[in-house]
């Protein structure tokens, strides 16, 4: 008989919410590991009153969210009587099933993930907010979905529900600025991820949630999060393209907690693996990693280790093998080369690259190249009274650009 995966609910959150072991969990709410062991397992008992309030705080979650059937009688803490079932629950909304029968048909699964496919390569030309609010309601539709669907279909419409709530979280985290709801959408899209039991899937999620507390310093949870997410990818097969990647999010974690050093030896490894490659199928959502992206990675690492001619050689080989649909790349890699002229005391240089970004931000909105060109202006402050950095304040602090910084 096959393994079943227990209760994957549970352990999306418990991992994402950096206990990274049964043992860690069970300590935190000073129960046994056994009770967690039963927890996790396919059949998960009702924890005691107290112990599941404890839980549900410490996890964030309720207890149906997080896997959990209420026995009968029972009721919710919202004084509803429990319902069996909450699938729906667990990634994020509360379905209201409107019939009992089970959508069979694969068409199902095609159609909706065709959407997914469709927001995908629509994230490189749309504006944020807007994409942000069809992706979000696709998710929507998919959590009503997934509840009536079973086998193969049920399995087909979590994956793209994962790679839903993960796009959704990207633009929260990187278009939106939003850490907060980035986190708990990541956490959804776990959870989604391993209703499909995607093991490469749940690693992009968790590289993605290593991110939050890198950009506030926090170098320990980052580090705990991409040993879980290389974990999941060891579970694979992976292919090099996602390996090279995980090395790459680990040194854009290391370089913004200030370890330049550790970064370069990351983005050195990650180069040995994309030219080593292996037979792996890459997933077709992988779409934001190949060598220009790697090159861009380690030409910031190099600025911010101080490698002037280094990183300006580097960004510029970047910039020339970024495809023309990766706008949005473009203007991080131009902010870092306004930067690196900036830095070597060339503000002509450093102007013109940091008009360049805005040009490419006038066309296609990114909240990460803006903040690059911001920083940008702030190194230029001993120049503010030459013309080139008047002309770009005049750009840089036009209406729109002017409202956004404000509001950031």
């Amino acid at each position: 008989m096959a393994k079943t995966a227990g209760n994957t609910r549970l352990k999306s959150a418990r991992i994402a919410a950096g206990y990274h072991s049964q043992e860690a969990l069970a300590g935190a709410l000073h129960v046994g590991v056994r009770q967690v062991r039963r927890w996790e397992s396919s059949s998960p008992p009702w924890p005691q009153a107290e112990v599941g309030r404890n839980l549900a705080h410490l996890l964030g979650q309720d207890m149906e969210s997080l896997g959990f059937t209420p026995p009968p009688g029972v009721r919710t803490d919202s004084g509803r009587r429990a319902r069996p079932a909450a699938t729906a629950a667990a990634v994020g909304l509360t379905a209201v099933p409107t019939r009992a029968v089970v959508i069979q048909p694969s068409s199902v699964a095609l159609d909706f993930s065709a959407v997914t496919r469709a927001h995908r390569r629509l994230y490189w030309s749309v504006a944020p907010a807007t994409l942000h609010s069809a992706s979000v309601a696709h998710a929507a539709l998919g959590c009503a979905l997934l509840p009536e669907t079973a086998g193969e279909t049920r399995r087909a419409v979590a994956t793209a529900l994962a790679e839903s709530r993960l796009l959704a979280g990207r633009i929260e985290f990187f278009d939106l600025c939003d850490a907060d709801r980035a986190q708990q959408t990541l956490l959804r899209a776990l959870q989604a991820a391993g209703e499909a039991d995607d093991a490469l899937l749940g690693a992009a999620v968790l590289a993605h949630t290593a991110f939050i507390p890198a950009w506030a310093g926090e170098r320990d949870a980052a580090v705990e999060r991409m040993v879980a997410a290389r974990t999941y990818a060891r579970r694979g097969p992976a292919p090099a393209e996602l390996l090279a990647w995980l090395d790459a999010v680990e040194a854009e974690c290391e370089t913004r907690c200030g370890n330049t050093r550790t970064a370069l030896h990351l983005i050195g490894h990650a180069e040995t693996v994309l030219a080593d490659g292996n037979a792996h199928t890459v997933p077709e959502w992988l779409d934001w990693f190949g060598p220009a992206r790697l090159a861009a990675f380690k030409g910031n690492t190099q600025l911010l280790a101080g490698h002037l001619p280094q990183a300006r050689a580097t960004l510029l080989h970047a910039l020339d093998e970024l495809d023309p649909s990766e706008e949005k790349q473009s203007t991080v890699v131009l902010g870092d080369l306004a930067a690196v002229e900036a830095a070597a005391d060339n503000p002509e240089a450093a102007c013109g690259y940091a008009l360049r970004a805005l040009d490419q931000l006038e066309r296609t909105w990114y909240a990460t190249g803006l903040d690059r060109v911001r920083d940008v202006r702030r190194s230029l402050a001993p120049h503010q009274h030459e013309t080139c950095v008047r002309d770009l304040d005049d750009r840089l602090f036009g209406w729109a650009t002017t409202v956004s910084a404000l509001t950031r």
